[in-house]
């Protein structure tokens, strides 16, 4: 089985709203066996929308369409859908028509006579329940193959998805079975990454291979598609156990966790709390820190000091210091990530100070340059690298930064 997704909707092609569904159906169509190729995105034009499903159609076994069942002029998907299989007749389905006006009566709102429309289904067609809104799903079948008409609401298409839609689907899906491991590393390029794991056909021997390089790191995206679990599990495993052995000191977590989640357990493994003193990244480390829920039984307190005078009032860095070496120096990082420590009553303390830019940087210390510190029981090591010129990018890179050199310090010691 293959699958595609077209998402309809002129606001998805000028970036006014980012299209979660593609992203969202990929992962739920993959755990089911269902692999999906193709993910087209098309704005409210007749024709346009007619060619995407007409090229869907003759590639894949299942399409699934978002989007433009509203009941405004714009939202054409079931007009177009239901001229391709031939639907010309439309009735009122008086059980949709019952449950729409329940919903504005439910919110104290009256009825458009516009939303009569969206409980019109056009011949041949299986209405997919709607629980969360006023426009049904539309379910078609010919050829044994299967269309999908679901609203491009996240939360109305997830639960069609998730309710009349999904036995359908599972029952289609068959035996198949795909599996993916994600590898995350950090400290690492691509291209090193890739070096070291080369040969990559070794690796492909057990399934897909992928490298995906973001700001915060590089993961390593293991696909397996077989026809029992125990076949797939056990090719992961293989490919997993290889890349260890060849990377395994640059990897710090697995599938969606994050560098701040996998800190955070093991802080609290180790029972050990954590402050953090920011000036480059803007108090960016707290908030990627407290985004993980529990996060208060590690996490002590955070201070922006972004000016030297904070540095020294907050932190206690000496001013000689700022004086001889500049507050964008392994000695302020240093004294700022000691002087956390201290005043917090923390067991470690970390701290960045840097050039995030456009501006500021010299031939000495040019933009996106980043010194870090982690101050603990047993010792206090700082590091530094440069990053770019993008201010919003370097922010995110000099917090993970940061991070790593955390991360690498909880290894390392015992408290």
């Amino acid at each position: 089985m293959i699958a595609e997704v077209i998402a309809i909707g002129d606001e998805l092609l000028i970036g006014q709203i980012v299209n979660s569904n593609a992203a969202w159906l990929g992962e739920q169509l993959s755990m089911l066996g269902i692999p999906m190729r193709y993910a087209t995105t098309v704005g409210d034009q007749h024709d346009d929308i007619k060619r995407c499903l007409e090229l869907a159609w003759s590639r894949a076994d299942i399409i699934l369409l978002t989007g433009g069942l509203g009941p405004t002029h714009d939202d054409i998907t079931k007009k177009v859908v239901a001229e391709f299989f031939g639907s010309s007749e439309i009735a009122t389905d008086e059980r949709v028509l019952q449950h729409v006006k329940d919903l504005f009566a439910k919110r104290g709102m009256v009825m458009s006579p516009l939303n009569l429309a969206q409980a019109q289904v056009p011949a041949g067609a299986k209405v997919l329940w709607n629980e969360f809104g006023t426009a049904p799903g539309l379910l078609f079948e010919k050829d044994h193959k299967y269309c999908a008409v679901m609203p491009g609401v996240p939360a109305e298409m997830k639960g069609i998805f998730t309710g009349p839609l999904l036995p359908l689907l599972r029952e289609r899906a068959g035996n198949n079975i795909i599996r993916h491991r994600t590898i995350r590393t950090f400290g690492i390029a691509e291209s090193a990454l890739a070096e070291i794991l080369s040969p990559v056909s070794d690796l492909e021997r057990f399934g897909k291979i992928a490298f995906l390089p973001s700001y915060t790191g590089v993961s390593v995206r293991i696909s397996v598609t077989s026809c029992t679990s125990a076949q797939a599990d056990d090719a992961i495993r293989q490919a997993e156990s290889l890349i260890k052995a060849k990377a395994g000191k640059y990897i710090y977590g697995y599938d969606n966790e994050t560098l701040e989640e996998v800190i955070g357990a093991k802080l609290r493994a180790k029972q050990a709390t954590l402050a953090v003193a920011e000036s480059c990244t803007g108090g960016l480390i707290a908030n990627r820190l407290t985004n993980i829920s529990g996060s208060s039984e590690y996490f002590e307190r955070g201070f922006v000091t972004y000016s030297n005078a904070a540095k020294i009032a907050l932190l206690r860095v000496p001013e000689q210091v700022i004086a001889e070496h500049g507050a964008v120096s392994e000695a302020c990082a240093r004294a700022m990530a000691s002087g956390v420590r201290e005043v917090s009553g923390a067991t470690y303390g970390l701290a960045t100070t840097g050039i995030a830019g456009p501006t500021g940087g010299t031939a000495e210390k040019p933009v996106g340059l980043v010194w870090a510190a982690v101050a603990s029981p047993q010792r206090i090591g700082a590091k530094s690298i440069v990053f770019s010129t993008d201010r919003l990018i370097n922010k995110e890179r000099f917090s993970s930064f940061a991070l790593s050199l955390l991360y690498r310090a909880l290894q390392q010691e015992n408290t």
